[in-house]
């Protein structure tokens, strides 16, 4: 229940301020302008239209959980206010829940606003709506992660800019641990593989391929790094 007070004081300090408007309104420009280029393509088959769309609008949502989750602990911390939230009766495991549902929130709503692009494809071409449904979990939960990613970032500074830094950067190493994978031997190459944020683990998504493994991969980084940022949370608290 208190992390629902959190998550509804900063849903309400999202439509206050402008930033996740603009956040939102961007990334709606980028998912339209690139899947319009795409539908360019006569040879492109609805299914393949499809498959490149959820793999553009995943650029999109990583760019957008980044901005949205950098203010979350790094605005408290700059106003003077996280003073305020460690001395009310509130754990630090609900402070970072509620942060997170907010923040997450507005990235899911952001992504349903994308719906009428392959509802166009699917209207227009042959694509089940198995291969729609699978899409859109696999974008939610890579958007889970990276706000997961974007929160942990948020608290180690006091900085919105830094936030954002910190968390491209753990966002973009992550993605690229499928470059490592190809440059080192069996069986580290599979084991980096296994690790990396986008590629084989979206790429069954973007298909329209449900995979169990998968999904348990996406819940389990956005596990960790919600439970890193209530470890650092604590840790300020003591200091």
């Amino acid at each position: 229940m208190r992390a629902l007070t959190i998550a509804r004081r900063e849903l309400y300090a999202y439509l206050r301020s402008p930033l996740g408007s603009a956040i939102i309104a961007g990334a709606l420009l980028l998912d339209g302008l690139l899947f319009y280029f795409d539908g360019l393509d006569p040879k492109r088959l609805s299914a393949q239209l499809l498959t490149q769309f959820f793999y553009d609008s995943s650029a999109a949502t990583m760019i957008a959980a980044v901005m949205l989750a950098m203010r979350l602990l790094a605005e408290e911390r700059q106003s003077g206010t996280m003073t305020l939230l460690n001395t009310a009766p509130i754990r630090d495991r609900d402070i970072v829940l509620g942060k997170f549902i907010s923040s997450f929130g507005m990235l899911t709503l952001m992504n349903l606003l994308t719906f009428y692009m392959p509802l166009m494809v699917y209207l227009r071409g042959k694509v089940s709506v198995g291969h729609i449904l699978v899409g859109y979990l696999g974008m939610t939960l890579l958007g889970a992660a990276v706000t997961a990613i974007g929160l942990f970032a948020s608290s180690l500074s006091r900085s919105q800019v830094v936030a954002a830094i910190i968390g491209a950067v753990l966002t973009a190493s992550f993605i690229l641990l499928w470059v490592v994978a190809r440059a080192v031997d069996p069986p580290f190459n599979t084991f980096f593989s296994g690790l990396a944020l986008h590629h084989e683990n979206y790429r069954p998504f973007m298909t329209g391929t449900l995979q169990l493994d998968h999904v348990a991969y996406y819940l389990m980084v956005t596990y960790f790094f919600l439970l890193a940022a209530t470890k650092v949370l604590e840790a300020r608290r003591w200091r």
